[in-house]
């Protein structure tokens, strides 16, 4: 059985979940009605593996998250518009 992954991050959260019959399952507390979503869909046969230095890397940056070390959402999607 597949077992999500659920992060919190201040006024995002990033869930799993599975597409049954056309509609996302989405895996542990069910999101509000009304929340925008945004889907990324991988391949099935799709995986990755993190070597040692970026999983160490990713635990850091989600314990900076946990101790609300954030970058706004408005600066984060200004660099993607931006292109800087």
């Amino acid at each position: 059985m597949h077992r999500g992954t659920e992060v919190n991050c201040a006024f995002m959260r990033v869930t799993s979940g599975k597409v049954v019959s056309g509609q996302i399952i989405v895996e542990g507390e069910p999101l509000p009605d009304g929340v925008v979503v945004t889907v990324l869909a991988r391949d099935p046969d799709e995986s990755f593996e993190l070597d040692a230095a970026a999983e160490a890397e990713l635990l850091l940056s989600l314990a900076e998250a946990d101790r609300g070390e954030l970058i706004p959402a408005d600066d984060v999607l200004r660099v993607f518009r931006d292109g800087d």
